[in-house]
């Protein structure tokens, strides 16, 4: 059972709840990361970012990196999403510039019976060793954020074999072979859901999912490949809060809003009014461009206290609407960080 009750800040959690909160409590996506000096001298000692996930020492000190240098309201493990797909028989390389890339992908039902499930002893063992040291290290300061990637990303990945704008593969595998696109998403599915309720064991405060890839789909197909996976992960997941990231479906917010879940997380290019239209019940994460932390101080300050003021009083986390760039500046984070906290909500 986690410890959330000894928690010094609990202000993550409490919006999560519908709590009553004085301000908004904030973190960053991909907060722990090349932007910081301190994560780019662990990386340089660990040798690369994969070499990082499997010492769980290394990868507990990059998580809290962020939480000493930067002040957020929250850690989330330092991971990949692409845990999973090693975890059930399919490996991956990170190539420098480039990305993930599979040798091997899934694209037929043949492909298909290569993957196992999860077995007892597998790299996702990495992940909970490391939450276990980072749930120490933190000692109730702040929540601990555990997270896995949806199973319609997860799927673009293990059949496209690597990154890409417009997916192709995987795109037309679901017009063009149902049967087994829904089988593979299965596997990811059941997976995911090991993964998340190790991570639960493990001592996280509350989950996020991360469907990166939701905003390549049409409504439709979202609908019949996407969703009903996520569905099934908020379902399974009953012990902590969970946020839902679907980046790019504004499409499908009604339909988000109808999950298990405490939080959906929007994209820079979701208007507030039109997210607040069709969710009625969750609260909200995001949703600044990323590119704000590049801007002058100034800027900064009056665009994070517009978007403050947007949402309703505890019912928003502020977080970027997607992740940081390596070149972006620290104390430009703080300043951000520093903005929110600085923030009250008019009684």
């Amino acid at each position: 059972m986690n410890q959330t009750a000894l928690l010094k800040n609990e202000l993550l959690l409490q919006v999560a709840s519908g709590k009553e909160v004085e301000r908004p409590p904030v973190w960053i996506m991909r907060q722990a990361g090349r932007y910081l000096p301190e994560y780019m001298a662990v990386r340089k000692k660990a040798g690369s970012f994969r070499a990082m996930i499997k010492q769980p020492e290394l990868a507990a000190e990059v998580t809290l990196q962020p939480v000493d240098i930067i002040g957020v309201d929250a850690a989330i493990i330092f991971s990949d999403i692409l845990v999973i797909p090693e975890a059930i028989g399919l490996p991956y390389q990170m190539i420098p510039g480039k990305g993930p890339f599979f040798p091997s992908t899934v694209r037929n039902s043949q492909e298909l019976k290569g993957l196992h499930p999860v077995a007892a002893e597998s790299n996702l063992n990495d992940t909970y060793e490391a939450l276990n040291i980072v749930k120490k290290e933190l000692n109730g300061r702040v929540p601990l954020i555990g997270f896995a990637g949806a199973p319609w990303t997860i799927f673009c990945y293990m059949t496209e074999g690597s990154g890409s704008k417009t997916f192709p593969v995987p795109k037309s595998l679901l017009y063009q072979d149902a049967v087994f696109s829904h089988s593979l998403l299965e596997k990811i599915t059941e997976a995911t859901i090991i993964y998340l309720k190790g991570q639960v064991a493990a001592g996280v405060d509350i989950i996020q999912i991360f469907d990166s890839w939701a905003g390549i789909l049409d409504v439709d197909t979202y609908h019949e490949f996407g969703l009903p996976y996520i569905k099934r992960i908020c379902d399974a997941i009953q012990e902590v809060p969970k946020i839902v990231f679907a980046k790019g479906a504004f499409f499908a917010l009604s339909s988000l809003a109808e999950l298990d879940c405490q939080v959906i997380g929007l994209d820079w290019q979701t208007e507030a009014a039109f997210a607040m239209e069709h969710v009625k019940k969750q609260a909200f994460q995001g949703n600044l461009d990323p590119c704000i932390v590049y801007a002058p101080d100034e800027v900064i300050v009056t665009r994070t206290k517009a978007l403050m003021n947007k949402f309703p009083k505890g019912r928003h986390i502020v977080n970027l609407g997607h992740g940081m760039y390596p070149d972006m500046k620290p104390d430009k984070l703080k300043l951000l960080v520093k903005t929110v906290k600085e923030f009250r909500y008019n009684s």
